[in-house]
C-alpha cells in the first residue's frame, strides 16, 4: 500500500474512533505530482504566516479575518516547545500559547492549518523553539542520531499530535489541519552530522507519519527526504524548484516577503512588485502551494527573540503590519494577485505541466491548456527594459521585471508591476512606497499629538553584584547558560583582588592604567570596580579590552554578563552558550598580568528586582519604591515605574522609548520585551529599485537612526486609565521622555489609470470552467482601517496628474469634477470606490491615457481623544 493511500486508510480508522470537528465536513488530504489534494480535488493553495505567540489571542480574530479578506486559504504557524514546556513534564497552552484555540478560530473561518511542528523552528525565536532544560540531559545532542535527544524529540511531537486529535483538528476529522512538517531546514546542517544526520532524518520521517496523524508531512530544504514526505522550497524565489520526486507538488514553505532586524541594523524591506512577480512566477512554473513567512510576523514578548541581538519587533515587512494594520499597497496588490490566480485554478489543476513559449531574448509564457479552458502566464526576466511581445497573434507589453496573468489566454488580469492598490501611510511607522524610490529620503513619520507618559515616577536602585543569599562561589569562570538556565538574561560575577602601594606607584610612574582583558564575550557585558561603572560592550564572541581604575587594598571587579536572545540557527546548538570564554586577566601590573580565569568568582543569577516581581500589579511586592524627582541625577541600573493612561478607541499603540538605552519593560505585569535604542551605520539607504533579484541588504531604511523605537503594547493589556508601566534601564537615562503613541492609517493614496486591468469582479466563470471577462472600466478601491472613516479628500484629479503621494499636482489634463465625484463616493465611509473612466468624470482630453490619482485622510478611533486634547492644551498654551 502506497504512503498516500495508508494516510486515508489511518484518516478512515481514526474516524471511526473520534468524534469529527466542528468546522468542515471530513475530508482527505494526499497529493499528486502536481498538487494537494483536498476531498478528491486538486488545490492552488496560498497560505500565511501567524505565529500565534507573537499576537495575543485577542488579536487573532481580527488577522486571520485580514488574511482570508487578502485571499489566504491556509494559515501556517510553527509550534513552539519551549513556551508549551518550560518545564519538562510541565506544559503551558494558556493565553497566547492557546494553539488549540488558535486553530479552532483558523478552522471556524473556513481557513485551513498548516502546522510545523519541527519541534525546531528557528523563527529567529528564543533557542530556535528548544527549552533550554533540554541541554542538561545528559548524553544528549541536538538533531543527530542521538537516543537522549530523539526520546525527548518524539515525546513532544507526539504530545502536539495527540492534542490535535483529541481536539478533532485533523482535516479528517472536520478540522482545519492539513499539512504538518516535521523539522526544519535540516538540509542545511545535516552533512555536520555526518552519518548522523542521515540516520536522524529518516528516523525523524518516519517517526512522524507513524503517529497516525492521517494527513501528509513535508520537510522544507529536504533534498534527500524519503519517498513518502514532501520536500519542500524556502527562499525568495522557489519558481524554479523541483521535489525529489515527480510524485510530490512543488511546494513553497517559506516565501520570504521581508526580513527581520539586528539590534543596531538598518532596517529590510522588500518592494511588493517583487514579491508578486516571485508568486507569479512560482504558479507560472508549475507551483502549487505557497506560504508567505510572514503574512503577519507580530512581536517578540518577553524574552522569545532569538539571534542574538534581534529586536523586539518582527514585523518582516510582513502584509499585515506588526500592530495589525494593513500594510499598503503590499496586501492590497498580493490580493488582486490571489484573486487572479484563483480565476486560472480550474485549469492549473487539470494540466499536470504547461507549454513553454519563447517570446523574447529574456521574456516567455507558460500556457496551461485543457479543453475548453485555457490560462497564460507571461514573463519578462530582463531587470532593465520592457518588452513587447506577440502571443496567440496579441501583442503585450511587458514592464521589466514583470509578469502578467491571463486567466482566459486573451484578457490581463493582473501585472505584477503595476500597482492599483493604496498605499497607507500611518501616523507613526514608516511609509514605503513601491516601484523605484528613494529609501534615503523617507523619514519617520511625526507623532500624533505625542505626549510624555507621565511626570510623577518612582524608582529603585538594582544592586551591583550579589544581592541574595542564594549566591554561590566557585573556582574559575562558568559557562553562563550553565549558570542561568536562561532563567534571566543577567548573570553577576564577582571577584576580589589586592592592589598593593608598589603597584599603585608603578602606574602612577609610567602613566600605563591597568587593563582588564576578556579573550572572548557574547551578547554584552558590563565591567565594574568597587561598584563603579566601568564599561560595557557588546558582540558575538568580542574580545574586550578595557582600562579601569583600582585603589589601594581590596578591589571587587564584578562583571556583568547579559545575553540578548540565545543562538537560533546551526548545528550544535547544545554546545553554544553565552558568557565568557578564554582567560580573563588584568594587565599593567609591574611584576606581570593578574589572570583572573582560576579565581574564585561569586555568581548571582539575575536582578533582585526580577526576583522581586517589581515589575508585578501587586503594590506589596515591593515597598522600596522612591518618588523620582524631575531634576534627578541620572544613575545606572534603575528600576522606574509610573502610571498612565491610553487614548480611547481601538488604535493599536506603543511605547516610544527613544530617550532611553538599553533594559526591559513590563506594562500591567505583561513582559512586552526588551528594548534596545542602537543606531544603524549611516551609509547603505539609497535609491530601490525592484527590479531584480531580492536580497536583505538590497532595500533598507532607517541609516543613522535607531533599529527600533517603538514597542507595541497590546491593547487587550491595557486599561482606560492607570496602567502601570515599569522598566528595568541599565545606562543612565531617566524615563521622563517616554511617550505612548497610537498607530493608524492616517493618509490613503491611490493612482489608477483607465487602461489599468479591469476590476477581478468583471470576470466570470461558465459552467465547464472557463473563465470569461465583462468589458468593465478600471476602479480605484480606497479604504480606512476597522473604525476609521475618510473624512476628507486631499487631492483628486483625473487626467495626467503628476507627482507620488503626499506630493500629487494637477497636470495639464485635468476634469474640474474630480474632486466632488470623489467626494460623494467616499466622504463619511470606511470604504468607497470610483470608476477610472470617462463615463464618470468625462473627457478633458482626448486621445490621451487617463489616470485618476487620489489622496485622503481617515479619521482614527482615537481622534476625539485627540481633538481634545488639542484644545486642552491650546487653551493652556
Amino acid at each position: 500500500m502506497g504512503l498516500v493511500l495508508q494516510w486515508v486508510f489511518l484518516g478512515l480508522i481514526a474516524q471511526s474512533l473520534i468524534v469529527a470537528g466542528e468546522f468542515f465536513e471530513p475530508f482527505n488530504v494526499s497529493y499528486d505530482g502536481r498538487a494537494v489534494v483536498i476531498g478528491g480535488e486538486r488545490r492552488m493553495l496560498v497560505s500565511g504566516g501567524i505565529h500565534y505567540p507573537r499576537a495575543t489571542a485577542e488579536m487573532w480574530p481580527d488577522l486571520i479575518s485580514k488574511s482570508k479578506e487578502g485571499g489566504v486559504d491556509v494559515i501556517e504557524t510553527y509550534v513552539f516547545w519551549n513556551v508549551h514546556e518550560p518545564v519538562k513534564g510541565q506544559y503551558d497552552f494558556e493565553g497566547r500559547y492557546d494553539i488549540v484555540k488558535f486553530v479552532k478560530l483558523v478552522g471556524s473561518s473556513g481557513l485551513y492549518l498548516f502546522l510545523r511542528i519541527g519541534p525546531y523552528v528557528c523563527a529567529e525565536w528564543n533557542f530556535g523553539g528548544f527549552p533550554v532544560w533540554l541541554r542538561d540531559i545528559p548524553g544528549i545532542e541536538f538533531r543527530t542520531d542521538n537516543k537522549p535527544f530523539k526520546e525527548e524529540m518524539q515525546r513532544f511531537v507526539k504530545k502536539i499530535v495527540d492534542l490535535m486529535l483529541e481536539e478533532s483538528l485533523f482535516a479528517w476529522q472536520g478540522g482545519p489541519i492539513i499539512l504538518l512538517q516535521i523539522e526544519n531546514e535540516y538540509g542545511n546542517i545535516e552533512s555536520s552530522f555526518g552519518r548522523g544526520g542521515k540516520e536522524y532524518m529518516r528516523w525523524a520521517a518516519k517517526m512522524a507519519v507513524g503517529l497516525g496523524a492521517g494527513v501528509p508531512w513535508v520537510m522544507c530544504k529536504q533534498v534527500d527526504a524519503p519517498e513518502y514526505i514532501i520536500d519542500t522550497c524556502n527562499g525568495y524565489y522557489c519558481d524554479g524548484f523541483k521535489p525529489n520526486s515527480n510524485k510530490k507538488p512543488i511546494v513553497w514553505t517559506e516565501n520570504w516577503d521581508g526580513w527581520y532586524a539586528d539590534w543596531g541594523d538598518r532596517v529590510p524591506h522588500r518592494p511588493t512588485e517583487d514579491i508578486a512577480f516571485a508568486v507569479a512566477r512560482f504558479f507560472q512554473r508549475g507551483g502549487s502551494l505557497f506560504n508567505y513567512y510572514m503574512y503577519f510576523g507580530g512581536t517578540n514578548f518577553g524574552r522569545t527573540a532569538g539571534g542574538p541581538n534581534i529586536i523586539t519587533s518582527y514585523d518582516y515587512d510582513a502584509p499585515i503590519d506588526e500592530y495589525g494594520l494593513l500594510r499598503q499597497p503590499k496586501w492590497g496588490h498580493l490580493k488582486d494577485l490571489h484573486a487572479a490566480i484563483k480565476l486560472c485554478e480550474p485549469v492549473l489543476v487539470a494540466v499536470h505541466s504547461p507549454t513553454y513559449i519563447k517570446l523574447g531574448p529574456k521574456q516567455e509564457a507558460h500556457v496551461y491548456r485543457d479543453d475548453s479552458k485555457c490560462s497564460a502566464f507571461l514573463a519578462n526576466i530582463d531587470e532593465h527594459r520592457s518588452a513587447t511581445v506577440n502571443f496567440l497573434n496579441q501583442a503585450y507589453n511587458l514592464p521589466p521585471w514583470s509578469v502578467i496573468i491571463l486567466p482566459d489566454c486573451r484578457n490581463i488580469a493582473f501585472n505584477t508591476a503595476k500597482i492599483g492598490a493604496q498605499t497607507s501611510i500611518k501616523t507613526t511607522g514608516l511609509g514605503v512606497s513601491s516601484g523605484i524610490y528613494d529609501l534615503s529620503s523617507l523619514k519617520l513619520m511625526v507623532p500624533y499629538e505625542s505626549e510624555y507618559i507621565s511626570k510623577a515616577w518612582s524608582f529603585v536602585k538594582e544592586p551591583i553584584g550579589v544581592w541574595s543569599d542564594n549566591n554561590f562561589t566557585h573556582l574559575g569562570i562558568l559557562e553562563h547558560l550553565n549558570v542561568t538556565k536562561d532563567k534571566s538574561d543577567y548573570l553577576w560575577y564577582t571577584t576580589r583582588i589586592h592592589i598593593s602601594e608598589e603597584d599603585i606607584s608603578f602606574w602612577k610612574e609610567t602613566q600605563v592604567a591597568p587593563v582588564i582583558s576578556i579573550d572572548s564575550m557574547r551578547d554584552a557585558v558590563c565591567i565594574f570596580v568597587n561598584g563603579q561603572f566601568q564599561a560595557s560592550a557588546k558582540g558575538n564572541w568580542k574580545k574586550v579590552v578595557q582600562p579601569v581604575e583600582l585603589i589601594q587594598g581590596q578591589n571587587d571587579i564584578t562583571l556583568l554578563s547579559e545575553t540578548v536572545g540565545l543562538q537560533n540557527y546551526g548545528a550544535f546548538l547544545e554546545k553554544d552558550g553565552a558568557g565568557f570564554r578564554g582567560e580573563i586577566k588584568i594587565t599593567g601590573f609591574k611584576n606581570g598580568n593578574l589572570d583572573l580565569t582560576k579565581a574564585m568568582w561569586t555568581y548571582q543569577v539575575g536582578l533582585k528586582g526580577e526576583a522581586l516581581k517589581y515589575f508585578s500589579i501587586n503594590e506589596k511586592v515591593c515597598t522600596e519604591w522612591n518618588p523620582l524627582p524631575s531634576d534627578a541625577v541620572p544613575t545606572r541600573f534603575s528600576w522606574y515605574k509610573t502610571t498612565f493612561d491610553v487614548p480611547s478607541g481601538i488604535d493599536p499603540v506603543s511605547l516610544d522609548f527613544s530617550s532611553m538605552e538599553k533594559g526591559q519593560a513590563w506594562v500591567n505585569g505583561h513582559h512586552i520585551g526588551r528594548y534596545w535604542i542602537l543606531n544603524a551605520p549611516q551609509d547603505g539607504c539609497r535609491t530601490c529599485d525592484y527590479r531584480g533579484t531580492y536580497n536583505s541588504d538590497k532595500c533598507v531604511t532607517d541609516c543613522g537612526k535607531p533599529t527600533q523605537s517603538w514597542y507595541h503594547v497590546p491593547r487587550s493589556w491595557l486599561r482606560p486609565s492607570g496602567n502601570q508601566l515599569v522598566i528595568f534601564e541599565e545606562s543612565d537615562k531617566l524615563p521622563h521622555k517616554i511617550s505612548i503613541e497610537s498607530h493608524f492609517t492616517e493618509t490613503v493614496c491611490a493612482k489608477v489609470s483607465e487602461n489599468h486591468a479591469p476590476p477581478l469582479h468583471a470576470w466570470s466563470y461558465a459552467s465547464n470552467g472557463t473563465v470569461s471577462l465583462n468589458p468593465t472600466a478600471p476602479e480605484m478601491h480606497l479604504s480606512c482601517e476597522t473604525g476609521s472613516k475618510i473624512s476628507s479628500i486631499e487631492f483628486a484629479s483625473y487626467g495626467t496628474p503628476q507627482g507620488s503621494c503626499q506630493s500629487f499636482s494637477r497636470g495639464d489634463c485635468h476634469a474640474p469634477n474630480s474632486f466632488s465625484v470623489v467626494s460623494q463616493a467616499c466622504i463619511g465611509k470606511q470604504s468607497c470606490f470610483v470608476s477610472v473612466s470617462n463615463s464618470v468624470f468625462g473627457d478633458p482630453c482626448h486621445r490621451v491615457v487617463k489616470t485618476l490619482s487620489v489622496e485622503l485622510k481617515c479619521s482614527s478611533s482615537s481622534s476625539a481623544t485627540r481633538a481634545s486634547l488639542t484644545n486642552s492644551l491650546s487653551q493652556s498654551a
